[in-house]
């Protein structure tokens, strides 16, 4: 008897009612079963489910983050170089005009860009009739001169007769005095023939001081007087200088003898020189001032023309960021940084001088801040950025 026909035999010894008992009690278990394997997977769905949704969210919003390159810029000290324009001119400008009475110009001896000495003759006007004064003088001289020995004889002719008591003591006293009266006259003959000479060589016009002949205004032929102004311009020993139009703030900050570096327009050559003067008073209208920069003579330094000067003022420590990190709008300067949460904030800060580095942080920024290097204009602030840590920026790089 097999296995089978065993429990078919069992079963047929049980009664209805006991079968069916037992195939209800089948069912329960079966259902029960199913019941915990839904529960369970409920459970399973609603917190198992729900941690890695939330979890993938995190991860979803961290991976859509945008990344900026930051830099923390620390601090430098630099030299202070202050920018400013003005115009060439002589340092000692010397205006050469008539002293005398003037007349026709005969030659002139000297022309633009010539060196010349103290004293030395520039232009002579016509003197023919000061000449024939001269000579007119000169004999009167010798007129004078030969009555005074006339009277000179006289009276020593006198002072022998007077002790024989030929000549009375009273005309002794009037040849005495008629002496004195010649002697006097050779004097004033001998001092108008000094003014008449004095005179005609102010005819001769010449150069005040050694220097450097800046403009000639006068030809032969020319009639000129004292109202016919300047004639010739000149330039002091040759000395030079930048009259540098500069702000109130920035002349505070000078002195003299700081140097600076001077560039004429159209030429890449450096002059190097000092401040040796700073006007004490300021332009009411252009609220500016002149720092005047000495110049050693160059024939590439042309009076009157323009030129850039930088000027070194000291030095300064200060942050110094490339233009790009440096945001503006109408509340002014400002920057992006990065905090220790990720979040981004606005910096207020107050710019300086340019340098070839950057541009200096003279207010608002400590230098130890993460600073956005690039694409400021596309960040709001509170906004989570991935900072990436920029090493170095080169300043072309940053431009």
């Amino acid at each position: 008897m097999n296995f089978e026909t065993s429990i078919a035999s069992d079963n047929d010894l049980l009664e209805p009612r006991d079968a069916d008992r037992t195939k209800r009690n089948r069912n329960r278990i079966i259902l029960a079963v199913v019941i915990a394997i839904a529960a369970i997977a409920a459970a399973y769905f609603f917190f198992g489910g729900r941690g890695a949704s939330d979890g993938a969210a995190g991860a979803d919003k961290q991976s859509q983050a945008q990344t900026v390159t930051v830099v923390a810029p620390g601090r430098e000290t630099i030299a202070r170089s202050i920018s400013a324009t003005g115009t060439l001119a002589a340092r000692r400008d010397i205006p050469v005009g008539v002293v005398g009475e003037g007349g026709q110009v005969l030659r002139v001896f000297v022309d633009e860009g010539d060196w010349v000495q103290q004293g030395q003759v520039l232009a002579s006007i016509e003197r023919s009739v000061q000449s024939q004064q001269i000579i007119g003088q000169e004999a009167q001289i010798n007129a004078a001169r030969a009555d005074l020995q006339l009277a000179q004889n006289e009276l020593d002719r006198a002072m022998q007769l007077v002790s024989r008591g030929f000549i009375s003591k009273a005309d002794v006293d009037r040849k005495t005095a008629t002496r004195d009266s010649a002697r006097a006259r050779v004097g004033i003959a001998e001092a108008q023939l000094k003014e008449l000479r004095a005179r005609t060589a102010r005819l001769d016009i010449r150069a005040p001081v050694g220097g450097y002949i800046l403009e000639r205004n006068v030809e032969p032929g020319q009639t000129v007087t004292q109202g016919s102004g300047t004639l010739f311009r000149m330039a002091q020993g040759g000395e030079l200088e930048l009259q540098a139009q500069l702000g109130e703030a920035e002349l505070a900050a000078l002195s003299v003898g700081v140097p600076a570096t001077v560039t004429p327009v159209g030429t890449d050559q450096q002059f190097t020189g000092t401040i040796w003067q700073i006007a004490p008073t300021i332009n009411a209208q252009s609220r500016q001032g002149i720092a005047r920069v000495s110049l050693p003579f160059s024939p590439a330094l042309k009076p009157g023309g323009f030129a850039s000067v930088q000027i070194k003022a000291g030095a300064v420590t200060a942050a110094i960021l490339p233009e790009s990190a440096i945001q503006n709008d109408r509340d002014g300067s400002f920057v992006y940084i990065v905090d220790k949460s990720n979040k981004v904030k606005r910096r207020n800060v107050k710019t300086g001088i340019v340098t070839q580095k950057g541009i200096a942080i003279s207010e608002g920024l400590d230098g130890t801040e993460r600073v956005v290097l690039f694409a400021g204009g596309f960040l709001n602030p509170d906004e989570t950025v991935t900072p990436k840590l920029a090493k170095s920026v080169a300043p072309e790089a940053a431009r």
